[in-house]
């Protein structure tokens, strides 16, 4: 586990949970011939005891660094109580450790669903799927989950650069402007973002909400050059 925690964003805390209901009958026949995780939303819990305890020996094998081992535990966990979270997080970490992306996505998008409460390990799994998803392409579903990780983690304001730059860069320039906008929802004192948003709506030819945005970044960095010279030229180019 150690060596997952020192290249995962994730900050996964393995913490074995207890849950409050008992056992029911032919709970372990069901987990055999469910086999695992394609299970439908909302789907019963069947014994979260022993969910339990697959998810403990999941996490000894972890530890030991015997992935293989972890995951059939940690499938297990999942058949038993699919709404247990911790289980689906533990087989991100995993699946990404072992680059296998295109798994560790559901297993992220599972973990958030059941996760009501903002927390660090919440906040990194947001950021990594929201990667994820850019990196493969998917980018509705990135900005959906883009745009509540800005909201989570506001502080981290190269990601949202990252983001937004990956949106411009595929030609969905009103997705990088929305980016932008939530940040600045966020963080309205920050100059860069007004100054990044101006130059999104400038390419789109929406020249005077460019130059709202970089008046507004003037007014905030009044000591740069830079942003006088962006509002003079955009003023130039209106007529103003």
């Amino acid at each position: 586990m150690k060596l997952l925690n020192n290249m995962l964003l994730l900050l996964a805390v393995m913490t074995a949970g207890t849950q409050g209901a008992l056992a029911q009958q032919g709970g372990n026949d069901a987990i055999s011939r469910n086999g695992g995780l394609d299970l439908p939303r909302n789907t019963a819990t069947l014994d979260p005891e022993l969910g339990q305890k697959h998810y403990r020996r999941g996490n000894t094998y972890s530890n030991l660094e015997r992935y293989d081992d972890a995951v059939k535990e940690y499938r297990l966990a999942v058949t038993a109580d699919p709404n247990f979270p911790d289980s689906y997080r533990n087989l991100a970490n995993i699946y990404y450790f072992q680059e296998r992306f295109d798994e560790t996505i559901p297993m992220l998008q599972r973990y958030i669903e059941l996760t009501p409460d903002a927390d660090a390990s919440l906040t990194a799994s947001l950021n990594t799927l929201g990667e994820l998803l850019r990196k493969a392409g998917r980018l509705d579903e990135a900005l959906e989950i883009d745009l509540l990780a800005i909201g989570q983690d506001p502080d981290n304001t190269s990601q949202v650069f990252v983001m937004a730059n990956t949106y411009f860069n595929a030609g969905r320039t009103e997705d990088a402007i929305a980016i932008y906008k939530k940040a600045l929802e966020i963080q309205p004192d920050e100059p860069f973002f007004y100054r990044t948003l101006g130059r999104m709506f400038e390419d789109v030819g929406r020249l005077e909400e460019a130059l709202t945005e970089y008046r507004t970044a003037s007014e905030l960095d009044p000591g740069s050059q830079f942003y006088k010279d962006l509002v003079a030229s955009t003023e130039q180019r209106l007529g103003n």
